[in-house]
């Protein structure tokens, strides 16, 4: 509309052409690009009253109830009821801004899932959005049963079992992307998982009060105290039951140890001495079962006995800061 206008006329006019428009003439995405006036038709017969079950009174339940047949016949079965509408999922392709909306919930998937279709299942209480059947976001549902019975009859479709998972959600396993420091995010934080799997894709698994860390050829590269608990790792992005226990990482680590001013290196809380002469080197130690093997200057030195059955945390050695005053 454009004004100022001459008269109420005109400017009737003008509401009366953009109320056109806007009902029967422009898509909205809400209706799943339908116009808003195909949404109403004026009624042929009155509706029929529907009273809810529950509200049912007493009088009218014993009414309803057949008579007793003095010839012995089976009372009539009432009719069955149909099941009160809880869930629904309904397809949604993702529009360029990444902003999808859903029965007047806007959900944030971001520019980068644009035009890939999702699944939204709904309820009054969860809502989740589900890509290719894993589901990648859980948001608290503003939904209540007038808005779920409106998606219904735009085409959304009972919904099937929540997709979370049941159960206490102790043994749980997820994927993530190490980062170049040794990170995973896990429930809004970040946690080393070893720096070398540095831009690895891993399997978290969660089980009790520890978690493992698992490769994609499926051995086992870390275990460590679980951060998240219990009770959270169900809501996980991308989680899912844990498989069977991963086997445990097979062969020797290899790591860079640098050696200290005094000739010495440390190797899972077990220090070994190397030698003064080799002060500063870079030496590799590749740790095995029940030895520690030393190589300085690319060639084979000591064979140390493991004493310990600490785990390994460290993988690379950095190179060494100059003092203050020192060239």
């Amino acid at each position: 509309m454009h004004g100022p206008f001459a008269s109420l006329a005109a400017l009737q006019a003008a509401l009366d052409a953009w109320r056109e428009e806007y009902t029967a003439d422009r898509p909205h995405q809400s209706l799943g690009m339908a116009f808003p006036a195909s949404r109403f038709a004026p009624a042929v017969s009155p509706l029929p009253l529907r009273v809810p079950p529950q509200l049912a009174t007493a009088s009218a339940q014993q009414a309803e109830q057949p008579e007793p047949s003095s010839a012995g016949l089976p009372a009539a079965v009432p009719d069955r009821q149909e099941a009160p509408l809880t869930a629904v999922e309904a397809d949604r392709v993702v529009p360029s801004s990444g902003n999808l909306q859903v029965g007047g919930q806007q959900i944030w998937l971001g520019p980068a899932l644009a035009d890939r279709k999702v699944t939204i299942w709904v309820d009054e209480t969860s809502l989740h959005v589900l890509l290719d059947g894993a589901r990648i976001k859980t948001l608290p549902s503003r939904l209540g049963l007038p808005e779920l019975a409106r998606l219904a009859a735009s085409g959304a479709r009972p919904a099937g079992p929540s997709p979370l998972l049941a159960g206490t959600g102790t043994v749980v396993e997820v994927e993530r992307t190490v980062n170049a420091c040794g990170l995973a995010g896990l429930a809004g934080a970040q946690f080393n998982v070893g720096y070398q799997l540095a831009g690895q894709r891993v399997i978290v698994r969660m089980d009790g009060t520890q978690m493992m860390v698992i490769t994609d050829d499926g051995e086992l590269a870390r275990t460590m105290p679980c951060p998240v608990p219990a009770g959270d790792r169900l809501r996980l992005r991308g989680a899912r039951k844990a498989a069977a226990s991963p086997a445990p990482r097979s062969g020797p680590v290899t790591v860079q140890r640098r050696v200290s001013s005094r000739g010495g290196i440390m190797v899972a809380t077990q220090k070994i001495q190397v030698g003064l002469i080799h002060a500063g080197k870079i030496v590799t130690v590749t740790a095995e079962d029940h030895s520690f093997r030393l190589i300085v200057d690319g060639q084979p030195g000591r064979v140390v006995p493991r004493t310990t059955t600490r785990e390994i945390h460290r993988y690379k050695a950095y190179a060494a800061h100059p003092r203050p005053g020192r060239r």
